[in-house]
């Protein structure tokens, strides 16, 4: 059966980093269809628009799609609905991409690279789940209006609403539940359900489908406490379900622990596991074609892209052994570098991944 992938290179780093997972992708021999397609700035640049209908419908036809990066300082003046993050926005909303899974693991040879002591991070390994077409950033009414009446009549007021319907946090929380299942059975729902009703709401809900799991044991914690015990006890935390607005805010935090967001995969799933994989940084357009890089959150991407929307596990492992092989070998790029390794390029560092794969 051929599987085809949509390959979204975007702007900044991500033609390259997207370039070296696409080689990993096609060393494996498996029978894939990769269409590439502009995206972000690079297609408003081309056809004046961040998500052009053909690079939708190809997504919407293929059975995963992998995204490099998308912004550009450049485009910062543009009207908010022609800036390159709108097409992440676009491709959520039309794929129904509601699951968000970002892993936080740490290496053991980057333990040293790590902000926090080795002692507190070695070992760690966070799955957090984050619901990704609710919350505040979608929510409806929202805006800038004049106040009417009131202490702030007559100023200016910016507005956004937070809401979730039952179904959507219902359904987040049957993925949170069943990663938890193929893990250490361990789940934390994070929310501020002491000032907000959304996520007393959020809390209720995570309590009644939590009979349905009776292997897995569910805790909560406030979103303020998390953040605290994402850097003071980290190896407490083994899969995180929250919503859309603190799931932004944690998973940013909890992949710094491991020494760089660029070591970083994720992926964003609907209904039928058809997905959108990207790493978990940005566009770095600063350094931009420099060929520095670091590629490996990239490849690590399309290792979940075959094990989530391909269901090739087998060979999303021999890429993950790949990785591991590569940074047992000292392997660095500038971003995970430290004396006594050995600084390669992008470039390089996808030969060293190909020749670890074979």
């Amino acid at each position: 059966m051929t599987h085809k992938i949509a390959v979204l290179p975007g702007d900044g780093i991500g033609p390259e980093i997207t370039e070296q997972a696409v080689r990993v992708l096609t060393a494996l021999g498996l029978d894939l269809d990769l269409q590439t397609a502009p995206v972000g700035g690079a297609a408003y640049e081309a056809e004046g628009h961040p998500l052009p209908a053909a690079t939708l419908n190809l997504a919407l036809d293929s059975a995963a799609i992998l995204f490099g990066a998308v912004g550009d300082w450049k485009y910062d003046q543009l009207a908010r609905e022609l800036r390159p993050e709108q097409a992440i926005l676009g491709l959520r909303k039309a794929l129904g991409l509601f699951a968000n899974l970002r892993p936080a693991i740490l290496y053991p040879q980057l333990a040293n690279a790590s902000s926090l002591k080795p002692e507190i991070v070695a070992g760690l390994d966070i799955l957090i789940v984050r619901e990704l077409t609710g919350d505040i950033y979608f929510g409806q009414p929202r805006g800038v209006r004049e106040v009417a009446d009131g202490p702030f009549k007559g100023e200016r007021q910016g507005y956004d609403t937070m809401h979730y319907a039952e179904s959507e946090v219902r359904r987040i929380a049957h993925v949170a539940f069943r990663a938890a299942q193929k893990r250490n059975k361990r789940l934390c729902s994070v929310d501020k359900a002491n000032v907000l009703e959304t996520s007393q709401f959020w809390r209720d809900i995570m309590i009644a489908v939590a009979p349905e799991y009776p292997d897995v044991t569910l805790s909560h914690m406030y979103v303020d406490n998390a953040a605290m015990q994402l850097v003071r006890e980290p190896k407490a935390f083994d899969v995180v379900v929250t919503g859309n607005l603190f799931g932004d805010i944690l998973s940013d935090e909890a992949a710094m622990l491991t020494g760089s967001i660029g070591m970083l995969p994720s992926a964003s799933l609907n209904a039928s596991n058809q997905g959108l994989y990207e790493p978990s940084h940005g566009s770095a357009p600063d350094i931009a074609g420099q060929n520095m890089a670091n590629p490996l959150a990239t490849i690590l991407s399309a290792a979940m892209l075959l094990r989530y929307s391909l269901n090739q596990g087998a060979q999303a492992d021999r890429i993950e052994a790949a990785v591991q092989a590569v940074l047992e070998q000292g392997l660095r790029t500038a971003d995970i570098y430290e004396a006594g390794t050995d600084k390669v390029t992008t470039s390089q560092m996808g030969d060293a991944v190909l020749k670890a794969l074979k």
